[in-house]
């Protein structure tokens, strides 16, 4: 088993440790909309940058889908 060869001060510790906090996430709003998302990604509506990326589905109704 591996013996250190002398104590460790805390200021080396903490000097070590210093490498270990965590950022909390950056959120962005949308240009277009003023929906929050995070950095680099899209929205849950499908804009990015101000532009649409991902076109919004269209839900079918219950009663055309029996009508044809």
């Amino acid at each position: 088993m591996a013996v250190q060869k002398s104590k460790k001060s805390r200021s080396r510790r903490d000097m070590r440790r210093s490498h270990d906090n965590l950022s909390n996430p950056t959120c962005s709003s949308d240009k277009t909309t003023g929906v929050k998302h995070m950095r680099h990604h899209i929205a849950k509506d499908g804009f990015y940058r101000g532009k649409e990326i991902i076109p919004p589905k269209v839900k079918k109704d219950k009663q055309s889908a029996q009508d044809s």
